[in-house]
């Protein structure tokens, strides 16, 4: 008998689907996928000393959205609790070059045409802030890496979870503090805080050579730059809790 913890029968129904674990099965609901628990290989062996060494992790069930936040869903976020509310960092660098949220009025509007787009700009602060609000958090570093790879160890390649452009032109925010690996949740690297110490960020970007390995590569920030947008680093969000009940086919967020 198989238990599926938290997720009830919307995971249920995944794990029939999936012929009880055999594979990973496309479960989604509203623009958000379900990694489902198991153990994964992280890290590489033969890649930058930081991404060493290849080690078993296990991850619990999570859901994780199958595509980047956007500009709109972005402007809807900054329109309905603020740029820089009193005592925060700034969420939003609207000066960058490649910013693509302005004012129009009293509202921040997406520039027409990149609605649709990635949301880039964004600080860290401002991607734990989206996904706060959202009611979901940024993912773990383990999370976004079992996303992408899922049992396999591919170091490259489309994510078995149907999580979209993972390994596109944009990094993108975790919610993990850089410690040297094997990975463990619960030595002091989760969560990332933002008052000390170097954020995680991953995956590949435009800067990146070609031939880069993004599963695997490990970037990070510290605080000043955690604190600032960048115009190669996107977000998107995951979450632990039920999503309720599944509808044939999934959603479109």
């Amino acid at each position: 008998m198989i238990s599926v913890g938290i997720f009830g029968r919307r995971a249920t129904a995944c794990l029939l689907a999936a012929g009880l674990l055999a594979a990973p099965t496309l479960c989604r609901a509203d623009g958000v996928m379900l990694v489902q628990a198991g153990a994964f290989w992280m890290g590489r062996n033969d890649g930058a000393p930081e991404e060493a060494p290849l080690h078993r992790v296990y991850v619990r069930d999570f859901w994780i959205d199958r595509e980047r936040v956007t500009n709109a869903e972005f402007a809807e976020f900054l329109n309905a609790t603020g740029l820089r509310p009193p005592g925060t960092e700034t969420r939003y660098d609207v000066n960058g070059s490649a910013a693509r949220i302005h004012r129009s009025g009293e509202r921040w509007i997406a520039d027409p045409g990149f609605e649709r787009r990635p949301v880039i700009d964004v600080s860290w602060f401002g991607a734990r802030d989206y996904c706060a609000w959202k009611g979901r958090r940024l993912p773990t570093e383990a999370e976004w890496e079992k996303a992408a790879r899922g049992n396999d160890r591919r170091p490259v390649g489309a994510s078995p979870y149907g999580v979209q452009d993972i390994l596109g032109d944009l990094r993108e925010w975790t919610s993990t503090a850089l410690r040297p690996y094997p990975y463990r949740a619960d030595d002091g690297r989760e969560p990332y805080a933002g008052a000390t110490g170097r954020v995680v960020v991953r995956g590949a970007s435009h800067d990146d050579p070609g031939e880069s390995p993004g599963v695997t590569r490990r970037h990070s920030y510290d605080r000043r730059g955690a604190s600032a947008g960048h115009d190669h680093i996107g977000f998107r969000c995951a979450t632990s809790e039920d999503l309720g009940e599944m509808a044939p086919g999934g959603g479109s967020r």
